[in-house]
C-alpha cells in the first residue's frame, strides 16, 4: 500500500461520526484528512512535542500519528534514492492533498516543512569553524564553498521538487501567499518564508521574465486577468478595458515562462501631450483617443502586481525601465515619463497627525483656518471634521491649503527606517523617481477620497537623475520638486 493511501486510509478516524466523505480530484486516498472538521485555532503544544506524543489534542488539526506520516510523505519527497521526476510526483499527490485541505491542516503543513527541514547545526558549525580558520590562506575558497553548501537545508531541496511539474511553482507562490498573513503571529514559519523568498527571487529574475505588450487583440482569458487583477482603478466592464487598451494607450506585463498566462506585474500607461492632473479623463471610456503625433509624455496611471506570494521580490523597477525604452523606440517624441499615482496611505496618516500638523501653522495661518472652520483656536477634531468634504472646498481655502501642505509633508518628509511612509511612494521613489506635482481633487471617486481626499501625486521619472534621486533617498531625503518643498509649512 502507498503511503499516500495508507494516510487516506488511517486519516478516517479522525471524522465526526457521520461526516460524508469527499473525493478530491487527484488525492483520492486522502479524502478523510482534508474532510476533516477541526477548529481553526493554533495549536498550543510545539510540532515536536505533538510529534513525539500519542494522543490529539482537541485544538490540534492532526493526530500525532498522522503528523508523522506527513513528515515521512515530505522526507519521502526528497529520498535521495529517487529521481527528479519521482520526487515531483510525490511532491504532485502532496499538492493536490493540499488543495483540499482544511486552513488548519495546511498550517500543520507549513510547520513541519518550516521546522523539520533545517540544515544540521553541527555540520554548519564546524564548517563555519574550518573557514574561519582558512580565512587569508590557500584553502579559504574551498573552505567558503564548504561552508555555504553545509548551510544550505534540505527545505530547499524540497520545495525544488515542487517545481518539477508544471503546476508547482504557481503552487509554491499561492502558498505563500496564504501564509504571509500568519508570519507576524507565529514566528515558527518564517524560515519557510524566508526559503521561499530566496528561491522565488531567483526563479523570477528579470533575465527570465518576458516583456509583453497586451492589447485589444490579447486572447480573452489574459485581458480578463487585467480585469481580475487591476489594484488601482477598478475596471467596471468590457468597454472600460478597451479603453484602456486603446490607439493612445499601452499595457505592459511581466511574463514568466511556468506562468505563461499571468502577467506578474503589469503597467497601464496613457500617452498624453503634458503631465496629467486628473484620473478621470483617463478613464473616460467616451473620450477620444489622443493625437499621439503631439504626444510628448508618458503617464503610467496604474501598476498592479499580481501574486501576492511574490511578496519582496522586485521587478518594478526593471518594468518601469524596459516600458520606457520600449515606448522611446515606438514613440521617438516622448520626452516626460510620470506617474499620476494614488496616496493610499494619507488619510489615515492624517488621522493620527492632524494635531502635529497644526502645530507647524503660524499665528497667521493657524487663525485663518479656525475663522473657516469656526473652530477658533483649531482643534485636531475640528480639522478632521471639516475635512470631510474635500470637493467643495475653493481654491483659497485655508483648509484646502492646509490638506494640501499636510500632503506634501507626508510624501516629502514622511519617513520610517529611512524608507516612505506611504506604499505607492516606497515603490516609486525606491525606483529613483521624485515627488514632482500634488494634483487636487484627481480621483473623486469614492476610493480616492478615502484614501487621501481626492488627492493624487505625479512622480517624475527623470531618466539622467534616477541613480542621483536614489543616493538621496539612501541618505533619508526624499527628492521633491521646488513646488512640494514649497509647500512644507
Amino acid at each position: 500500500m502507498s503511503s499516500v493511501n495508507w494516510l487516506g486510509r488511517n486519516v478516517a478516524r479522525l471524522l465526526p461520526s457521520g461526516t460524508p466523505p469527499k473525493k478530491p480530484p487527484l488525492a483520492q486516498g486522502m479524502q478523510g484528512l482534508a474532510d476533516a472538521s477541526e477548529p481553526d485555532i493554533a495549536a498550543p503544544r510545539t510540532l515536536h512535542t505533538r510529534l513525539q506524543a500519542t494522543l490529539r489534542q482537541e485544538d490540534e488539526a492532526l493526530s500525532p500519528r498522522l503528523l508523522r506520516r506527513a513528515l515521512q510523505e515530505l522526507q519521502d519527497i526528497i529520498d535521495p534514492r529517487v529521481s527528479e521526476i519521482e520526487g515531483g510526483r510525490r511532491a504532485m499527490a502532496m499538492a493536490a492533498w493540499y488543495g483540499v485541505a482544511s486552513a488548519a491542516q495546511r498550517r500543520d503543513l507549513w510547520l513541519l516543512m518550516s521546522e523539520m527541514f533545517v540544515a544540521d547545526a553541527q555540520k554548519t558549525k564546524e564548517a563555519q569553524a574550518k573557514f574561519a580558520a582558512a580565512v587569508g590562506t590557500p584553502d579559504e575558497a574551498a573552505a567558503e564553498v564548504h561552508y555555504r553548501r553545509a548551510t544550505v537545508s534540505p527545505r530547499r531541496r524540497l520545495l525544488q521538487r515542487f517545481s518539477v511539474y508544471p503546476e508547482g511553482v504557481q503552487f509554491l507562490v499561492d502558498l505563500r501567499a496564504e501564509m504571509l498573513p500568519f508570519l507576524k503571529a507565529d514566528r515558527r514559519l518564517m524560515a519557510l518564508d524566508v526559503e521561499l523568498e530566496y528561491m522565488f527571487s531567483t526563479w523570477f529574475d528579470v533575465g527570465f521574465l518576458d516583456l509583453r505588450r497586451i492589447s485589444w487583440d490579447s486572447p480573452a482569458s489574459l485581458i480578463e486577468k487585467l480585469i481580475q487583477y487591476e489594484a488601482v482603478h477598478d475596471i467596471k466592464s468590457w468597454s472600460d478595458v478597451k479603453n484602456r487598451l486603446d490607439s493612445d494607450r499601452r499595457c505592459y506585463g511581466f511574463f514568466h515562462p511556468r506562468l505563461p498566462g499571468v502577467p506578474l506585474i503589469f503597467v497601464e500607461v496613457a500617452l498624453v501631450d503634458g503631465m496629467a492632473g486628473d484620473i478621470m479623463p483617463l478613464l473616460d471610456e467616451l473620450a477620444a483617443p489622443s493625437d499621439l503625433g503631439k504626444a510628448t509624455t508618458a503617464i503610467f496611471y496604474s501598476i498592479s502586481n499580481t501574486q501576492p506570494g511574490l511578496r519582496g521580490v522586485s521587478f518594478g523597477d526593471s518594468l518601469i525601465k524596459r516600458v520606457v525604452e520600449t515606448l522611446k523606440d515606438e514613440f521617438p517624441r516622448l520626452k516626460v515619463f510620470a506617474t499620476l499615482s494614488p496616496i493610499p496611505g494619507f488619510r489615515a496618516w492624517l488621522g493620527k497627525n492632524a494635531a502635529a500638523m497644526l502645530g507647524k501653522l503660524g499665528e497667521r495661518e493657524r487663525a485663518a483656518l479656525g475663522h473657516a472652520i469656526d473652530s477658533e483656536p483649531p482643534t485636531a477634531a475640528a480639522f478632521l471634521a471639516a475635512a470631510q468634504r474635500p470637493l467643495a472646498l475653493g481654491e483659497k481655502s485655508p483648509l484646502r491649503q492646509l490638506l494640501l501642505q499636510c500632503a506634501a509633508h507626508y510624501l516629502g518628509q514622511g519617513l520610517a527606517d529611512g524608507k516612505p511612509l506611504d506604499p505607492v511612494a516606497r515603490f516609486h521613489l525606491g525606483n529613483g523617481a521624485r515627488v514632482e506635482r500634488l494634483n487636487w481633487a484627481a480621483d473623486p471617486s469614492s476610493k480616492g477620497l478615502q484614501q487621501s481626499y481626492g488627492l493624487m501625486v505625479n512622480y517624475l521619472y527623470d531618466l539622467k537623475r534616477l541613480d542621483k534621486h536614489r543616493g538621496l533617498l539612501a541618505q533619508g531625503k526624499v527628492p521633491v520638486s521646488t513646488a512640494i518643498h514649497d509647500l512644507y509649512i
